[in-house]
């Protein structure tokens, strides 16, 4: 059914989950690729046991370039990027499944939604590996419901494989990763797609972004300045702020009702897309 693209870097633990869940949580049957960055751990040997098809760097090649090399390998026309620090609730597929249906076309980026940020007690099962409670997830996840959002750019995510290839997947400047959602939605956005829809139904757990980045030594302060790196790249590719797009193309977190349109050039509009200039050409200059 689905082709699920995984970047790993020495994470293990949290692959175990990841994979375990998409196993035996799944509706239908899918094909899970991983990309091993580094792999300085025993994920080879975990992937080999269970016959799980995977490509190796030896280096931390970052997520878009890992994503795009193991995308190679996917033999199903939907693609689904995931990180592999998420744990894939039961039948978050078939409600995926059941949304593409209902559209009946290729054009569309959807995502599941990550529940573990909402600030619900009945929701909150650790953000460790060693203390997550399976049980109270399991027990509670269908408790809570959560609306469809317009223009999510989190993974894990899906898109007809057609779009993926016409977009060339991620884009390899927004190193290791951040950027590149939505980068990549911008891309689609170019290409026709205006289904940008965040499932409510389709809910996965996440123990909060560590996939790609060596535990030990990251810092606050890293993740600050790669931030700032990708908008910066984001800015230079396109001529506007990612905060921007989100706002007036995907018009990201509001509820969702329909497919989206061009945004409405208002005087706020121009007034902030003017700011967006501004800062495009100071980041030329400087540059």
């Amino acid at each position: 059914m689905f082709s699920i693209l995984i970047p790993t870097l020495n994470n293990l633990s949290y692959l175990k989950i990841c994979i375990d869940s998409l196993k035996k949580n799944s509706f239908f049957n899918h094909q899970i690729l991983v990309h091993i960055n580094v792999g300085l751990d025993d994920t080879k040997k975990f992937l080999d046991f269970h016959n799980i098809e995977y490509t190796y760097s030896q280096e931390n090649l970052g997520l878009c370039k890992a994503v795009n090399i193991i995308s190679k390998k996917s033999k199903y026309d939907y693609i689904v990027y995931s990180h592999d620090d998420f744990y894939f609730c039961p039948n978050w597929d078939k409600n995926i499944f059941d949304e593409i249906k209902n559209i009946g076309h290729k054009k569309f980026y959807l995502s599941s939604t990550q529940i573990n940020t909402f600030g619900l007690p009945s929701l909150n099962c650790g953000l460790k590996h060693d203390i997550f409670d399976e049980k109270k997830l399991l027990m509670n996840f269908n408790k809570e419901n959560f609306v469809n959002l317009q223009g999510s750019t989190w993974a894990p995510h899906i898109v007809h494989k057609e779009f993926w290839n016409k977009v060339n997947g991620f884009s390899e400047e927004f190193f290791p990763g951040a950027g590149s959602d939505p980068d990549f939605n911008l891309k689609l956005w170019n290409e026709g797609i205006r289904i940008f829809k965040m499932v409510g139904n389709s809910k996965v757990y996440h123990f909060e972004s560590k996939t790609l980045r060596d535990q030990k030594n990251y810092k606050y302060f890293e993740a600050h300045d790669v931030g700032r790196k990708s908008s910066k790249i984001f800015l230079k590719k396109w001529g506007i702020t990612i905060k921007f797009f989100r706002k007036y193309y995907l018009r990201a977190n509001s509820i969702y009702k329909t497919e989206l349109t061009n945004p409405k050039k208002d005087l706020k509009f121009l007034l902030e897309l003017l700011v967006c200039k501004l800062k495009f050409f100071y980041l030329k200059i400087i540059n």
